[in-house]
């Protein structure tokens, strides 16, 4: 009974601690942010950059600087506010008196991390593989899996579900670039995500890399599919996985729909 009671006060104390966090995307689906968020203001933390506040908010990243007048290569500032509203500004109104506007950074602040954007150039046409077990070449990106174990949980368009793939694992399990792409955010700043990556593979695709217990690479970094970024870990999470997400245009899509077939 006294075991019984003490694993009851654990999960409640639990239960409660998670609600001082808000608002998140939380990957679980214990908050209903499935769909974006176009009410509110944002302000910028400390480490935190235009794409993971995207990710944060379910927006495609190139439209949530569009709204607020953010040019490439996307650096925010610590205070700044992001505005979350659909519609972007409108063209006569003054820059100055926007609530978006950047603040003049005082002498102690800082950018937050400002990865150099990937190339903007056109992605020809992909060619059909030739075995499914280097990659998959459906859609722009030719896709690989992030990890060896085994799928234990799988993508769900429920509020309430899964909004990628848990891949099992053991702790320090390596953990690869699903495609070639640029390390856009390195932080453990969004709730339930633990320690993040995420690589921005071209415009419209991003991948996402949650509960690393160690993270090899840096914010601006290329790599290259197959390339270790992170050791797998429990950060954020109750068993040791890796969480998985793709991003088109800021909508999670179903990893196995992408991945090649085991």
């Amino acid at each position: 009974m006294r075991a019984l009671a003490t694993a009851l006060i654990f999960v409640m104390v639990g239960g409660c601690s998670a609600g001082n966090f808000a608002p998140v995307v939380d990957i679980y689906g214990q908050e209903p942010r499935t769909s974006k968020v176009t009410a509110g203001t944002h302000e910028v933390r400390g480490g935190e950059t235009l794409y993971s506040i995207a990710w944060r908010y379910g927006w495609d990243y190139r439209e949530l600087a569009r709204a607020n007048r953010i040019p490439a290569p996307y650096t925010i500032y610590p205070g700044q506010r992001i505005s979350l509203a659909l519609k972007a500004p409108s063209s006569g109104t003054s820059s100055a008196s926007s609530s978006t506007s950047k603040p003049a950074p005082k002498a102690q602040d800082k950018p937050t991390s400002k990865p150099a954007p990937a190339k903007q150039q056109k992605t020809p046409a992909p060619k059909p593989s030739a075995t499914a077990s280097a990659g998959s070449t459906v859609g722009p990106v030719s896709w690989r899996w992030p990890a060896g174990g085994q799928v234990v949980e799988t993508f769900s368009s429920d509020n309430h579900g899964r909004k990628g793939i848990a891949i099992s694992g053991k702790t320090n399990s390596p953990v690869v670039a699903a495609a070639d792409g640029r390390v856009v955010y390195r932080g453990s700043g969004l709730t339930g995500y633990g320690n993040l990556l995420i690589l921005k593979h071209s415009d419209r695709w991003l991948s996402a890399y949650a509960h690393n217990d160690k993270m090899l690479v840096k914010e601006g970094d290329a790599v290259k599919a197959g390339q270790q970024i992170a050791a797998m870990g429990a950060t954020g999470t109750f068993r040791t996985q890796l969480h998985f997400e793709i991003r088109k245009d800021g909508k999670p899509v179903d990893p196995l729909t992408y991945l090649p077939k085991k």
